[in-house]
């Protein structure tokens, strides 16, 4: 059946607020998982994360009672399928492009790359959503703004897989907004396109002996497996949060995962650290109290 709604708009921006903030904590921390993996190539992870986030999906579905007339109705309408189709080219080319530059010690491209999201999202909001900002949230904005452009230009080279990273990510964001599935059925939709694919890859692997599953050890293994969990999890999460919040209120929110990671890659990995990341950390901060700001004073002018 269809994803019920909630009671009140402020329950719904609340249940928006913690679901989707819960999704980028994770996804913050998922290079800690990602590097427990490092003998295993990135094109393999992706293929069990496809495979394994399938079979969670579907126990899911399961648990939480989901109709499975109402979930082949979405697969037999064309808009919605149409809509899914080019959502799963996205977040398969996200997925991989993350696993890459983590296997490829080059954590902070992915902290650039969820740093500039946000801005893609407004971008988008703006031109396709109609949304308008506010005046603080415009200065937010041009704050933020300034902070990635400073990064990007001493970057030292054009940061390419950090673009890659926000632009897929953003755009997915957007066309699972205006999909209007709800989020579950939604994501089975889109783990079943890429199984089939990822079940060969993962046969061919294995049948030559060049699969890392059930090759090195157990603790590959689970690892392996475990990938549905950060995987369908945090997808499952910002989906049920993005269609509850403004678009640009999601990009705000996505500041928090580039920088758990950003102080992960720095504090934790020896990336190294210089004066022009802790101008860009400043700034990216300096943004979101300010954004912070300008939602508690319209909270309070809502009770008014």
């Amino acid at each position: 059946m269809p994803e019920q709604q909630p009671a009140s708009p402020l329950i719904g921006r609340l249940t928006g607020f913690l679901t989707a903030g819960s999704a980028f904590l994770i996804w913050g921390l998922t290079p800690i998982y990602v590097k427990a993996l490092k003998i295993v190539p990135a094109y393999e992870i992706l293929l069990h994360r496809i495979v394994w986030s399938m079979l969670l999906l579907m126990l899911l579905m399961v648990l939480f009672r989901r109709s499975v007339s109402y979930f082949l109705r979405i697969i037999r309408e064309k808009r919605p399928m149409s809509l899914l189709f080019i959502s799963t080219l996205l977040v398969a080319a996200n997925w991989f492009i993350f696993i890459y530059a983590i296997n490829s010690n080059q954590i902070l491209q992915t902290s650039l790359g969820y740093y500039i999201n946000p801005l893609i999202n407004v971008m988008l909001a703006t031109l396709f959503l109609k949304e308008r900002l506010r005046r603080l949230q415009l200065l937010a904005v041009l704050i933020a703004a300034v902070g990635v452009t400073w990064l990007t230009i001493h970057y030292g080279a054009f940061p390419g897989l950090a673009v890659l990273l926000g632009l897929s990510f953003g755009l997915y964001g957007l066309v699972r907004k205006v999909a209007a599935v709800p989020a579950l059925e939604g994501l089975m939709v889109e783990t079943l396109l890429l199984s089939m694919p990822a079940i060969v890859g993962l046969f061919y692997l294995n049948h030559n002996g060049t699969g890392a599953f059930l090759n090195i050890n157990l603790g590959t293994d689970l690892l392996l497996a475990g990938t549905a969990l950060i995987t369908a999890i945090p997808l499952l999460l910002f989906t049920l949060g993005v269609r509850r919040l403004e678009f640009i209120t999601i990009g705000f929110l996505q500041y928090l995962a580039p920088s758990i990671t950003f102080l992960l890659a720095v504090f934790v990995y020896d990336e190294p650290f210089s004066k022009v990341q802790w101008y860009t950390f400043a700034c990216i901060w300096a943004a979101l109290s300010l954004f912070t700001w300008d939602a508690v004073a319209a909270y309070h002018d809502s009770r008014q």
